[in-house]
């Protein structure tokens, strides 16, 4: 009787460690982003899951190890072509197993990956430079944002002279434009609504929403290094940045927008965080960040890295 108890737990055991996988996936190649077609809202761009169907439009290899991994671009360590907006883009559609929930996702982007593009990785920490987000000694000065309205059931159809990016969570919508002074209006379920307006050379964007990790990940983006959010607040607040050319230039370079400058500032294309930055604390976004009560601090401090040892350009057949 032992016998087949210990056989039975054996069998359980081995099961519950089976890796989640798609019931069936669908990867292909995506056309080459196209500004005009993403103005007009006619081009895929992000991943949605609509019960037990992921669709993922146009998204990078290196998006895609993001999801799947659930880390940050710049805890990514990989090979240079991986950068910028001209890399190779996919299309993913994939059933999930049933039971499996839009949580389980990166666990089985993680098998899809390995299997068709043969992604092998190791992980690894390192001290690096950060920027870490601090309260200043004066007390947070931040405003909470208000309430967030009950969400329509279905996504209202793009106004006229609006453009949609992204699907489901990660949808972006965007209207007006900054030529002329006339602003720009942004919206995301992540800020909720953005106003850009440019002032004196300068932009000037105030989001009705955003908690400190999305602040930090914004943060990032114009700065040199990480920055770290080591603020313990817990709250979404209403928050105002001026961003000089240079903070702009920086963004750029960081999207992959401004040709072949890098995935980022301070981070090489596909390699860690540069540990030689110095502190502009007298920028424009330096200056922004200590008017809401907030201080960015040079450390060092441990990234936990996903070190990619190998990946394919393009997938194995359907």
């Amino acid at each position: 009787m032992r016998k087949y108890f210990l056989l039975f737990v054996a069998a359980a055991a081995a099961f519950a460690q089976t890796p989640l996988a798609f019931e069936v996936a669908s990867v292909k190649p995506a056309a080459p982003l196209d500004p005009a077609a993403i103005a007009q809202g006619k081009m895929r761009i992000g991943m949605k899951v609509d019960g037990a169907i992921l669709d993922i439009g146009s998204l990078s290899l290196r998006d895609l190890i993001r999801i799947a991994y659930e880390v940050k671009d710049y805890q990514i360590s990989g090979p240079d072509w991986m950068a910028g907006m001209g890399g190779p883009r996919f299309n993913i559609q994939a059933t999930l197993p049933e039971g499996a929930t839009e949580k389980q996702v990166p666990q089985m982007l993680q098998g899809l990956l390995a299997e068709r593009f043969k992604l092998a990785i190791h992980r690894d920490t390192k001290d690096h430079s950060v920027y870490a987000l601090i309260v200043g000694k004066g007390g947070l000065k931040l405003k909470d944002a208000e309430p967030d309205p009950a969400a329509p059931e279905t996504p209202p159809e793009p106004k006229k002279g609006e453009t949609v990016m992204g699907q489901g969570a990660n949808q972006v919508r965007m209207s007006g434009s900054m030529e002329g002074g006339k602003g720009m209006t942004v919206t995301s379920a992540a800020t909720g609504k953005m106003q850009m307006s440019m002032v004196d050379g300068r932009m000037h964007m105030e989001a009705a929403k955003m908690n400190m990790t999305t602040f930090t990940e914004v943060l990032t983006r114009f700065v040199d290094r990480p920055v770290v959010d080591m603020t313990e607040l817990k709250g979404n607040y209403r928050v105002a940045l001026d961003l000089s050319m240079d903070d702009l230039k920086n963004a750029a370079k960081a999207s992959g927008m401004a040709g072949a400058m890098g995935p980022g500032p301070g981070v090489e294309a596909g390699k860690a965080p540069a540990d030689a930055a110095s502190e502009p604390s007298g920028s424009s976004i330096f200056m922004s960040i200590q008017q809401m009560g907030l201080k960015l601090e040079a450390r060092k401090a441990p990234l936990a890295l996903i070190v990619i040892d190998h990946l394919e350009k393009s997938p194995t057949e359907n």
